[in-house]
């Protein structure tokens, strides 16, 4: 079956993606654990079903343009009334595509494995029938702007015949369903498998694959599939956990089996525990273990730090044993997998050159700014380490990624609640701030919290650690530093100077001059020292230290820069943080195309860091398949960025070693960048996403700021009437000004004085 308009759609689509197209290749020099010693298999769950409906020829064609070259096609096979077979993920035909509109009255109730289902069913139309039934998305997760492009059904033929691919995977699940309605699944396979080559069928009724397995080709391998383990396997009548036990009697008519994921490793609240025996005991029973379930848009075991090429990792190479292949909604993932990221050792040579820049740490993974999110961070090869510089009441810097302690400790369920305040020169709304606390109480009365940023889609980080770790004065971050031989930078960030010098008479900047000298950064060019900042008042106060690097954060989402715009920036920056839309714009998560800021900004000189890289799938454009390192890999080579800023450094990390980059034309296409408005190409317009406005230009106004204010009282220290529990007053604040203490009416005269003979000038 066929239709022109899905035609031309899939035409536009690969031509816009003419650039992924490249020779592929596979890694046949690695040593497998896999039954046969090869490579485990990729098998195309409905094509690239993450994106694109499920069975559709459009899933089907990228599966095939963006895996593995022996990438195998997999299809769900239900049959039509007149026992045509087609490809469809579900029993039910209204779960993958719009019957419901196309026989609004076409809905039956029917026993499925004996319990009463009510929908629209194949069994009730002719292939004719559903000549003007599309495919549509049946996750309602994932996009649905691609259901308006008319996919037509694909029959067995149509996917084998029309799409050729390397291997063909049917899998037969409702074989006793169509028995009951008199129809023969197993002379429909054996029919088709005389007319086009089948690699796989697999099923969970061992009496089907009985039935066939002495009447098809020696080439076609059966795979029994199990499901879940108290589920009843109904011609054994057994349950598949019980028959997981007797690996002997699966081999008597199957040479596979293929089990969901947490067969192999299990978990408990999304944490993994040890892996089974399964896939050594069946691989001593010559049996292949496929495992199944693998999606990346999909919650998985927080182990993996949201990053799917780590779990796929973890079935392919862990050392003890590998699965023979996995099937996967997003074929592009365990393709990267297996030929760029398997094997690679510690001693793999570093591929890529932008730096990976930490967020906050490793706080993907670790509250962020503690001394286990900068240990994580260090151990998972991060190349600079940063510390958003926050001051205490009492002048001490220290590390913390908000200066608003609501977000990232436990202050609002302490006694400190009470200095709940507003600061609109800071943000909107009330918070408790760094400089309304003791450094000692901060240290030592409050417990660090873990940033969950895509909460409200329930992606949590970490639960079992979001309160561990323990936070670290600026001295302390420089002392860890210095000790870690791997890192090649440190970036220390500052924000609200000018806030805090005039109305807290606290000067960051003083603070982190010292902090540096005191540390013996001025005289040693072991570690490169970046100071970043969005205010350029901050960086021209480091302009006379030579050495360092001044990082100039663009704060605002934009298209392009002027000119004369980045001749200023010149003056006291030597590199740039922008955000990521800033380098491909997007829409409703669709990239809309590529701006020219990165190339306008290297052009004169100035490196350009990107921000902010997460691994939370809903972090990204579909354009880049849920995978964060395909969006890495777009960025780096797509737009030749200096650095990435990221909370999980231990994937840009890995990504800079991957075999699969430098490879010039042979790059495969797992790794070549995506095409940054493709996606959006494919779209009809009913299903377009609404116009919006283009992001500003940067402009020399943008810029545009005036010194920062001078220091000229020192903090006071805590104590009686002052925080609750207040400390002992602690030695002078970095910033060399005398201690003021004093309570809270001497204060207010000191400062109505200041205030007075200011206004005199």
């Amino acid at each position: 079956m066929s239709n022109s308009r899905a035609l031309v759609l899939l035409a536009l689509f690969l031509h816009s993606l003419v650039a992924l197209v490249s020779a592929q290749r596979s890694n046949a020099t690695s040593r497998w654990q896999t039954l046969s010693g090869y490579a485990p298999l990729v098998v195309a769950h409905g094509g690239f079903s993450g994106l694109f409906p499920d069975s559709s020829s459009v899933a089907y064609s990228l599966a095939l343009l963006t895996s593995l070259p022996n990438v195998h096609l997999w299809c769900d096979v239900q049959l039509t009334k007149d026992e045509a077979g087609i490809c469809l993920r579900d029993l039910k035909l209204d779960n993958n595509s719009d019957i419901q509109n196309v026989y609004d009255k076409g809905e039956k109730e029917y026993l499925v494995n004996g319990v009463p289902t009510k929908g629209w069913f194949s069994v009730d139309f002719t292939l004719n029938d559903l000549a003007n039934v599309f495919v549509t998305q049946g996750i309602y997760s994932r996009t649905n702007k691609f259901d308006g492009n008319f996919y037509q059904i694909l029959t067995v033929d149509d996917v084998a015949k029309q799409l050729k691919p390397p291997g063909l995977w049917l899998n037969v699940q409702h074989d006793a369903f169509y028995k009951q309605h008199n129809m023969s699944m197993r002379n429909y396979i054996l029919s088709v498998s005389r007319r086009v080559i089948i690699n796989y069928i697999s099923s969970p009724e061992a009496a089907f694959l009985n039935s066939i397995k002495r009447r098809t080709s020696p080439k076609t391998k059966l795979v029994f599939r199990f499901l879940n383990q108290d589920e009843i396997e109904p011609s054994t009548n057994q349950t598949y956990g019980s028959l997981l036990k007797n690996l002997t009697f699966i081999k008597t008519f199957a040479s596979g089996i293929l089990v969901p994921k947490y067969y192999i490793w299990p978990e408990v609240n999304f944490y993994l525990e040890p892996h089974t025996s399964l896939v050594l005991d069946a691989h001593k029973e010559k049996l292949e273990v496929f495992a199944s379930e693998f999606m990346n848009d999909y919650p998985f075991s927080f182990n993996y730090s949201y990053d799917p090429v780590t779990e796929y990792l973890n079935f392919i190479d862990n050392g003890d044993f590998s699965v023979d292949g996995v099937v996967s909604d997003f074929p592009i993932t365990p393709s990267e997998a297996i030929d760029c990221f398997a094997h690679l050792g510690n001693s793999t040579s570093v591929q890529a050159k932008p730096l990976v820049i930490s967020k906050y740490g490793a706080s993907g993974d670790y509250p962020g700014c503690t001394d286990l999110a900068y240990r994580k961070a260090i151990d998972d090869g991060v190349d600079v380490l940063d510390c958003p510089v926050q001051m205490s009441k009492d002048g001490t810097p220290f590390c913390l990624s908000s200066i608003n302690l609501m977000d990232s400790t436990n202050v609002a369920q302490t006694a400190f609640s009470s200095l709940t305040t507003s600061v609109p020169d800071i943000k909107s709304g009330t918070g408790i701030f760094a400089f309304s606390m003791t450094w000692n109480d901060i240290k030592t009365k409050l417990r660090a919290s873990i940033s969950s940023p895509f909460a409200d889609f329930s992606l949590f980080r970490n639960p079992n650690y979001k309160t561990s770790g323990n936070f670290l004065t600026l001295s302390e971050f420089l002392a860890l530093t210095k000790d870690a031989k791997s890192l090649s930078g440190i970036l220390i960030s500052i924000e609200h100077a000018a806030y805090l010098a005039k109305e807290r008479k606290l000067s960051v900047t003083d603070a982190v001059h010292n902090a540096l000298s005191k540390a013996g950064f001025d005289n040693q060019t072991a570690l490169k020292v970046m100071i970043q900042s969005g205010n350029r008042s901050v960086l021209m106060e480091f302009k006379d230290k030579q050495s360092y690097e001044l990082v100039y954060e663009i704060d605002k989402k934009i298209r392009d820069v002027d000119d004369s715009t980045v001749e200023d920036i010149k003056k006291f920056a030597h590199s740039v943080v922008v955000d990521k839309d800033s380098v491909y714009p997007e829409n409703q998560l669709f990239l809309t195309g590529v701006t020219g800021v990165v190339k306008k900004l290297q052009s004169s000189k100035l490196s350009v860091y990107v921000e902010t890289f997460s691994n939370e799938f809903v972090s990204q454009a579909w354009d880049f398949f849920s995978d964060a390192t395909v969006e890495i890999n777009s960025f780096v080579v797509g737009s030749n960025i200096d650095g990435v800023i990221t909370d999980f450094p231990k994937t840009a990390a890995r990504y800079k070693r991957n075999r699969c980059l430098g490879l010039g034309t042979n790059t495969p296409t797992y790794m070549s960048p995506v095409q940054p408005d493709s996606l959006i190409q494919l779209i009809t317009a009913p299903y377009m996403p609404p116009a919006e406005a283009p992001n500003p230009v940067l402009t020399e106004k943008d810029v545009a700021e005036a010194p920062l204010p001078p220091v000229s009282l020192a903090p006071p220290t805590s104590g009686p009437g002052g925080s609750p529990g207040g400390s002992a007053a602690v030695s002078p604040p970095p910033n060399g000004q005398p201690k003021f203490a004093a309570g809270f009416f001497l204060m207010a005269m000191a400062m109505a004085t200041l205030v007075a003979s200011l206004s005199l000038f």
